[in-house]
């Protein structure tokens, strides 16, 4: 698969495109996908993802990791996630999709472009989209939650904003402690900082972090960070 263009300048096109003819940007963002030779956008963002040399997270992944997906907006973090949790159902295990970002409408019809040959696949998945998820409520959901179910949380820094919840750093140092306890995978989907320049190396990492505070990054056990359609997976500690 070859784009005219890397997916973020694809999609800044797309935005610009809306602004000009005021129109949706999803309108644009399929207008611009179809001009690359793909039915729709999703397609498009599906393709980038499954291109990606990182496609098999969970093989990777231990009970009771705390994971990082880091990416711009429009790198596939996003999809891998929703990849990981659909590896995870075909594996027997519980996945969970906790999500401050997307409607539960939004998310099956993102999971229903990653079925591929098993339709319905995503329909195990469980997916909360409550107001209210913080570190608290993930643990109070999944304290039934049978050793090696996977979550993902959508996403990391969104979890911070709420003034009547706990800073960010103490949610993760609860979340780690249950998730070891319990033997629980969770993954965090994370923005990357503007200032990230793929210019002075392909990759963003963990200096690149999106956050309004600061957060010990030794509470995450493994990460993998995309760009561009390639990915690279570390472990931290």
């Amino acid at each position: 698969m070859r784009l005219s263009a890397p997916i973020y300048q694809l999609k800044r096109r797309a935005k610009l495109l809306a602004r000009d003819e005021k129109i949706p940007l999803h309108a644009a963002l399929d207008r611009i996908a179809r001009e690359e030779g793909f039915a729709g956008w999703s397609l498009l963002a599906v393709q980038v993802a499954r291109s990606s040399g990182e496609r098999d997270i969970l093989s990777r992944l231990s009970d009771g990791d705390i994971v990082l997906l880091g990416a711009r907006p429009g790198h596939g973090k996003t999809l891998l996630g929703l990849k990981l949790l659909l590896d995870a159902i075909s594996d027997g295990r519980r996945s969970v999709f906790f999500t401050l970002e997307y409607t539960e409408q939004e998310t099956k019809q993102r999971i229903r472009t990653l079925e591929g040959e098993t339709p319905g696949l995503g329909e195990a998945l469980e997916i909360v989209t409550d107001d209210d998820i913080c570190a608290g409520y993930i643990i109070r959901h999944l304290a039934e939650a049978p050793r090696g179910t996977v979550a993902v949380i959508d996403y990391l820094q969104i979890l911070d904003q709420r003034r009547n919840k706990p800073v960010l750093s103490e949610q993760l140092g609860a979340l780690q402690a249950f998730a070891r306890k319990a033997g629980i995978i969770l993954a965090f989907l994370s923005q990357i900082d503007r200032s990230y320049d793929p210019e002075s190396k392909p990759l963003p990492d963990l200096q690149d972090i999106r956050l309004p505070n600061r957060v010990d990054m030794s509470l995450f056990s493994k990460a993998c960070f995309l760009h561009e359609g390639k990915a690279q997976f570390q472990t931290i500690t």
